[in-house]
């Protein structure tokens, strides 16, 4: 006897449908599995055995011959177990075939029969709903997580028994249902909040500048003056998530194999803060079969890097083209895969090796030879692509024994969700352009037109400190952003004095 039963594979946060063609024939009793199977496929034959005889089914003692198709492309993972039981079950008749062309399988098989979850489920669901697939049939553990996606039955099973009977009972089993609108509509952040900063006012306003236009952001600063702790609340002043935004972070998320426990949907921001011992790969990506990194992990959310001057030279140059680009393809022998990297990278440091160049209060004992090395290892064309560059400072004795709590995080987010539905307005007719950093330079000469004072400030600028024409065109944009904030429509020259000050931290040494 013969059966297909369909499955997916992943190709980077896409899936690809696979067919899991298994033939019941005579012969000495064995099982091949072809069609470029990894150990963890092969490795599925003795699970799938195992968990067929302990579930109370007879296991067929013929010759099974497991195709995967399409045949040239690699197979990886446990996904395939519950596809390859169904078709063992179906090619010996012992469950219905009647409902395997319009299902989709997915799924780890324990030895006892019942279903683990799986990685990567989210974009399988919304590929099979693309395809026409009319069921989609996962782990309980992973039903919500596919249910997101809407013109799909999804039925979660915690055991073989439980497919077995959906196959030859289906109008007994009703689909898993989600509201994801709504789930994200009554998420409530529960992160850290912007009232605990005391004093820091500088900071305090380039992060909400970072927040309403997408800048990327540098604190440099001596030990204990709050970069960290400023850094980790730039997520709860951020505007939620559109449910397209979190329906892009959420596969993400689930091809990393992150929301075996997290639920359905993700509805914060995503922080990632790597250690500065990361490899370049961890950040960008990679592996034989290539996953998505650190920066794919923040997509439409915060990377921050602590210590940014303790990362090895060459890590760092791995986030140029992706500051610029927005995402990041990895390209291998067999494969080349693009993955989503639209994040908004904050970064801390210290001014010197000892962490205490022009500090009030306690000298700095670096040479200038040790300063120059320690801020070589951040390029120029890395700082470039820095928007806001913030110095700061030590908090004085009243400020930090005296001074009430700061302002709360619910409206600064409020400010900063007004600035970017003004941007929104701006750019209805181009809907790439999300924020202000996104603007190309097509958006600059029609929206960041200067006056002749703001422009002749701009060029002192340009000269005095060398900018170069990167530099300048992140300058505008900051502008723009002031503006937004300010409700103005124009910029005009406080505006572009405002975003000067930002670059005046460029090449500090």
């Amino acid at each position: 006897m013969l059966a297909r039963v369909w499955s997916a594979s992943l190709v980077g946060i896409d899936a690809v449908k696979v067919g899991v063609e298994v033939d019941v024939s005579g012969g000495l009793p064995g099982i091949v599995v072809v069609g470029l199977p990894d150990t963890a496929v092969q490795e599925s034959k003795e699970r799938v055995k195992a968990a067929l005889k302990n579930a109370g089914y007879a296991f067929p003692m013929r010759r099974i011959v497991i195709n995967l198709t399409p045949a040239d492309l690699r197979k990886e993972g446990p996904i395939f177990d519950l596809s390859i039981s169904v078709g063992i079950l179906a090619a010996s008749e012992q469950v219905s075939a009647q409902l395997l062309g319009d299902y989709l399988f997915l799924g780890e098989v324990s030895l006892d029969g019942s279903l683990r979850p799986v990685a990567g489920v989210l974009p399988i669901a919304a590929a099979a709903q693309r395809l026409g697939i009319t069921g989609l049939v996962v782990p309980a553990a992973n039903a919500q997580e596919a249910a997101v996606v809407q013109g799909i039955s999804v039925y979660g099973c915690k055991h073989l028994a439980e497919v077995a009977d959906l196959l030859n009972n289906p109008e007994r089993y009703v689909p898993v249902k989600l509201d994801g609108l709504k789930e994200l509509a009554t998420a409530q952040y529960a992160g850290p909040d912007l009232k605990d900063v005391k004093g820091q006012a500088h900071a305090r306003r380039a992060l909400e500048i970072a927040a309403a236009g997408g800048h990327n952001l540098i604190f440099v600063g001596p030990p204990g003056s709050g970069k960290t702790m400023l850094a980790r609340r730039l997520p709860g002043i951020l505007p939620p998530l559109s449910f397209q935004e979190a329906l892009e972070v959420t596969q993400i998320h689930s091809v990393a194999g992150l929301l075996k426990n997290r639920g359905s949907l993700v509805s914060d921001r995503p922080f990632r803060s790597p250690h500065h011992s990361a490899s370049g790969p961890s950040l960008v990506g990679g592996g034989s079969f290539p996953r998505p990194g650190e920066i794919s992990l923040a997509h439409r959310g915060i990377l921050f890097l602590d210590e940014l001057t303790e990362f090895k030279r060459d890590v760092l140059e791995f986030l140029r083209q992706p500051l610029e680009d927005g995402h990041v393809t990895i390209s291998r022998t067999r494969q080349s895969v693009s993955f989503p990297a639209q994040f908004t990278l904050v970064a801390s440091t210290n001014p010197c090796p000892c962490g205490y160049f022009g500090d009030s209060i306690q000298a700095c004992t670096c040479t200038p030879r040790h300063r120059e090395q320690y801020w070589a290892k951040l390029s120029g064309p890395l700082m470039d692509r820095i928007d806001l560059q913030v110095a700061v400072n030590r908090l004085k004795p009243e400020e930090i024994t005296r001074q009430p709590t700061g302002e709360e995080s619910a409206p600064v987010r409020d400010r900063v969700r007004a600035a970017r539905e003004r941007t929104r307005d701006r750019f209805k007719e181009d809907p790439a352009v999300g924020c202000n950093a996104e603007m190309q330079s097509q958006h600059l000469r029609r929206w960041c037109q200067l006056e002749d004072a703001s422009r002749n400030l701009l060029e002192g600028a340009i000269r005095k400190l060398g900018l170069s024409a990167r530099a300048t065109d992140r300058i505008l944009k900051v502008a723009r952003t002031i503006a937004d904030l300010a409700g103005d429509e124009n910029l005009q020259t406080p505006h572009v004095a405002e975003a000067i000050q930002y670059r005046t931290i460029d090449r500090m040494q």
